[in-house]
């Protein structure tokens, strides 16, 4: 195969030209998004050069407890993700939640796919363990999100139609059994679509890099496979898993339905 070729700076200041037509463009038509798309490239630009330099410091020292230390880190900051996209919150009761979920499905499944499938040597190797973590937390994190924001949405605006059903005799989980079986559609379907368009629409990302980097192609296929098995297993737990807690946290031992709990974000 062919040796990577090198991205230079220069290389990458012309596509950034392109941002910056796209930013003139929503100011000439007063579009009010420039400013976002200036800053949002901004910081991401910053964040991954930060993050390759670190990541390079990580790679080696390759110690467990510093791969765990990363991980706890992402994981903490997507929870906070999930929490801060949420228009109906349940507080540090939510944050817990949304992080719990993640944490469980997304950490089970990255373990099981070193320790038994790729099984690099050591099980923890950073260059293995941090990008495919990152992978399932990050398509993890919006299922777990949209689940969540799907549930509590939609318990607010049926709650006379929830209480109606209590009021007949049943349980609580019967009475928003349809309404929590639409919160896991909704958290699944990205995941779903994403695996029904892969190399027939688009090149997933993972497969993509690696071909670019000199890799067989089969080799990126297969390792590509891997990813979005772990991806849906990931995903389809964590939000399962968020949707029954949070389910829980709006009820009591009374099955009564709890609203009270949640509060609206708050205008910006």
């Amino acid at each position: 195969m062919n040796q990577t070729i090198a991205i230079t700076p220069v290389d990458l200041s012309l596509t950034a030209v392109l941002v910056v037509i796209l930013a003139g463009c929503s100011w000439l038509l007063r579009l009010g998004i420039g400013w976002q798309l200036l800053i949002a490239a901004t910081r991401m630009v910053v964040q991954l050069l930060l993050v390759g330099l670190v990541l390079t410091w990580v790679f080696g020292i390759a110690t467990l407890w510093l791969v765990m230390a990363w991980g706890i880190a992402m994981v903490a900051i997507a929870g906070y993700e999930i929490y801060a996209r949420q228009s109906q919150r349940l507080g540090r009761r939510g944050y817990a939640i949304g992080s719990g979920a993640m944490a469980l499905s997304s950490g089970v499944v990255a373990i099981l796919m070193l320790v038994v499938v790729v099984q690099p040597d050591p099980p923890w190797s950073p260059q293995y363990a941090i990008p495919l973590l990152g992978m399932l937390l990050g398509n993890t994190m919006n299922g777990v999100a949209i689940g969540m924001e799907r549930l509590t949405t939609s318990m607010r605006k049926q709650k006379p139609v929830i209480e109606a059903r209590l009021l007949l005799g049943h349980s609580f989980d019967q009475a928003v059994m349809q309404l929590r079986r639409e919160a896991m559609n909704a958290g699944l379907i990205p995941t779903i679509n994403g695996m029904a368009i892969a190399g027939l629409v688009s090149l997933p990302g993972m497969m993509t890099g690696q071909i670019l980097a000199g890799a067989d192609p089969m080799t990126a296929v297969l390792y590509q496979i891997l990813i979005w098995l772990g991806i849906a297993g990931g995903t389809g737990f964590g939000a399962l898993a968020a949707v029954v807690w949070t389910t829980a946290s709006l009820s009591d031992d009374r099955d009564r339905l709890r609203l009270d709990r949640l509060h609206a974000k708050a205008a910006e």
